[in-house]
């Protein structure tokens, strides 16, 4: 039986559901589109702890828990954790994976982590390696800001096109068998798609969303490609973090493919906050994709709202040498369909 057709989509033939998902989230995703959905809204941003960078580690933990208690399940039972996050050598889920004391496999994909792990936690669990399996992914405002681009206290004025790196942790825990406590039922995932690095030359790092956008159109059409899908046949075709710019971008790159994506696209960073909260551009962040997911996406599926969503998180690839050597920002997008099922 085929596991692999094309050439980048890999089916999933046992189908591993999603069994619960966690979301935290800090207050100003609190306070946006998604208001009401988040587990835990923080009340500062340093969660109770002497640092932005030890704070991301306690929501990308607490969220971890989280997905673990509301599944009815220990840490124990958990065969492997996939996670990653902004920071320079994974910082924030190397630690995190410290102190939970489970199996751990740290990924670097920038935003398009949270997708990525999906991907890799298909494998091991339709593979029959790893299940079930915790697919986390992480970012802060605070710590990514000034890794990437300037002292926090230099309160540097944003370019229209900068979107907010989201402060916020998501959690989904994917298993081939049943759990004690299911929080979905009917949210399977069925196949995936590899992404492929796209690089146009963008280089300035306050505008990732033209970075990144071209890797998600190419990722959609090798995805149609390998399936023989048609746009048509999903619901809901959701990226990551290209922001209301990279969205715009993403659509006009569509339809020069003959691919008319309105009426059906969602992009989780122009989604996140509302207008008034004044962050035009919208969000980013691996934790951005993340937390849209467990709070909102997931429970769309669950309830039959959407039956069928091509999810892609997106990944600007560079790094803060990178940037200061004037390098191109690479960018990527890997695709899991997320499907209903009884």
């Amino acid at each position: 039986m085929r596991k692999r057709i094309g050439e980048r989509t890999l089916l999933f033939r046992s189908e591993p559901r999603v069994r619960s998902a966690a979301a935290i989230a800090a207050k100003n995703e609190g306070e946006g589109a998604f208001s009401g959905m988040f587990d835990t809204v923080l009340e500062d941003d340093k969660f109770g702890e002497d640092s932005f960078e030890k704070a991301e580690c306690r929501m990308f933990r607490t969220a971890a828990l989280l997905a673990c208690q509301k599944a009815g399940l220990e840490l124990s039972d958990i065969h492997a954790m996939l996670a990653g996050d902004l920071l320079n050598q994974l910082i924030t889920a190397n630690y995190a994976a410290r102190d939970l004391g489970i199996p751990f496999l740290g990924l670097y994909g920038a935003c398009s982590t949270m997708a990525e792990s999906l991907l890799l936690g298909g494998v091991l669990s339709d593979g029959g390696y790893c299940s079930p399996v915790l697919c986390c992914a992480s970012s802060h405002f605070s710590t990514a800001e000034r890794q990437y681009r300037y002292p926090l206290e230099m309160g540097t004025t944003a370019p229209p096109t900068a979107q907010r790196t989201v402060t916020g942790a998501g959690a989904l825990l994917l298993s081939t068998q049943d759990v004690p406590l299911p929080v979905f039922s009917h949210v399977a995932l069925t196949a995936a798609t590899i992404g492929r690095v796209v690089d146009l030359g963008i280089t300035d790092m306050n505008n990732m969303g033209a970075a990144m956008a071209p890797a998600c159109c190419d990722t959609i059409l090798a995805h149609l490609s390998d399936t023989g899908s048609d746009i048509s046949d999903y619901d809901l075709v959701v990226s990551g973090d290209l922001g209301t710019f990279g969205s715009e971008m993403l659509l006009d790159l569509a339809k020069k493919y003959g691919l008319d994506l309105i009426g059906r696209y969602l992009d989780c960073g122009a989604s996140i906050y509302l207008p008034e909260q004044g962050f035009s551009c919208g969000g980013s962040g691996a934790g951005c994709s993340a937390v849209v997911l467990a709070a909102e996406l997931l429970n769309r599926i669950e309830r039959g709202d959407v039956n069928r969503m091509l999810f892609l998180a997106t990944g600007a690839l560079m790094s803060p040498t990178s940037g200061m050597q004037g390098e191109s920002i690479p960018g990527i997008a890997h695709a899991v369909v997320l499907e209903r099922r009884d």
